[in-house]
């Protein structure tokens, strides 16, 4: 019964991003080819405004379907978010689509455990994070969830899977995983903003400063990391 469950969930997801995909495309795609001119960026601009709350459903359910189906990158997403509404507004949206996700999948982690989770991840990258310091840290696994959502290029949507499995407050989880996310999204929400009006030196600049502020962050919790995390073997020896 679960597994049919799961499997029509699938499906459900799919048909939603095909249908997405297929309305951005029929919406935006012919002003796409004229987004390297001046004139071509402001009529997508204004296009984009007219969509309205249409518009943030679509972002929002795209965002959902991304982080649902791990292969599918999430910067452009990301970055259409700041070309439609502007670096905040775009942050906030991705927000809401990140935490609506979150919470569908975590809680669905709880309800059907791994089998849910393999529909989705394969097997053998469960296995491994399994089997790394992290899953017996539970005193520090707040600490290791936030970078692990913190820090740009990590595979955050499969660690929302791994969330549900985690001996984490779900409340907690939500929170941290949602906002940790803050140093990928504003800058693609900036880049993506700035992609409308052309202004390129501002895109390079909002990666170099957000992937500084996120390597120097990254510098110190690698320089304090023995703190952090014990090794395996350690911390089953004080388990027991």
């Amino acid at each position: 019964m679960k597994k049919d469950k799961i499997k029509i969930l699938k499906i459900v997801i799919l048909i939603l991003f095909i249908v997405l995909l297929v309305f951005l495309t029929l919406k935006l795609g012919p002003l796409f080819k004229n987004i390297s001119t001046e004139e071509g960026r402001i009529e997508f601009r204004k296009k984009i405004e007219s969509l309205g709350f249409e518009g943030v459903l679509t972002i929002i359910g795209l965002i959902f379907v991304q982080i649902f189906l791990p292969i599918l990158p999430g910067e452009p997403v990301e970055l259409l978010s700041g070309m439609c509404f502007g670096p905040l507004g775009g942050l906030v949206v991705c927000y809401l689509g990140v935490f609506l996700s979150t919470f569908f999948i975590f809680f669905s982690v709880r309800k059907f455990g791994k089998e849910f989770i393999y529909s989705f991840i394969s097997k053998e990258k469960i296995d491994k994070i399994e089997n790394s310091e992290i899953w017996y840290n539970s005193k520090k696994i707040d600490i290791i969830v936030f970078m692990a959502f913190f820090i740009p290029g990590t595979p955050k949507d499969i660690f929302v899977y791994i969330g549900g499995l985690l001996p984490i407050n779900a409340i907690k989880f939500l929170f941290i995983s949602t906002f940790a996310r803050f140093p990928s999204i504003i800058s693609s929400t900036i880049a993506g903003s700035n992609i409308v009006y052309g202004n390129w030196r501002a895109i390079v600049l909002a990666y170099v400063i957000t992937f500084g502020i996120s390597g120097f962050i990254l510098f110190l919790y690698n320089k304090n990391k023995d703190r952090i995390i014990l090794p395996k073997d350690d911390l089953k020896k004080a388990n027991n």
